[in-house]
């Protein structure tokens, strides 16, 4: 498996909008807009393939100077638990390590909510809804 950041605009780039969409937005019945996806010019992408086909993605939003924000964590439906979200927190928490950031945040979806607790995150405050699903804010100190 090759971890690696995509540009925005990009062919990969199409290949992380598609996996998002399938993933996070269309069981909730959303779709991207333009104006959402040109803001991501911005982020930090990443994703995790497998010869071509990509397998997860996340990006890094940031925050204040010393935080990013962890946003749309997918990894394909039949590959979950197999390792690729855990390598790519990995490798997204040694790219915001790297870039000077000292904390992660997330709004983590509940029924993830026990995997980034295997990963070190613990969560701020209460439960609340975002995307019509419950959400924690959650964080990790790098």
């Amino acid at each position: 498996m090759a971890l690696k950041i995509i540009d925005h605009g990009t062919p990969e780039y199409q290949q992380m909008i598609q996996l998002r969409e399938e993933i996070l937005r269309r069981p909730l019945g959303m779709q991207f807009d333009t104006e959402e996806l040109e803001s991501e010019r911005q982020n930090i992408l990443m994703a995790a393939y497998e010869e071509d086909q990509m397998l997860g993605c996340c990006m890094l939003v940031e925050e204040a100077p010393d935080t990013v924000r962890l946003r749309q964590m997918a990894v394909l439906d039949d590959l979950q638990g197999k390792g690729i979200g855990k390598a790519l927190m990995n490798f997204a928490e040694n790219i915001a390590r790297d870039r000077g950031y000292k904390k992660i945040t997330m709004h983590a979806r509940r029924n993830a909510q026990g995997f980034y607790e295997k990963m070190g995150y613990r969560k701020k405050g209460e439960e609340f809804h975002e995307i019509t699903i419950p959400h924690y804010v959650m964080e990790k100190q790098l």
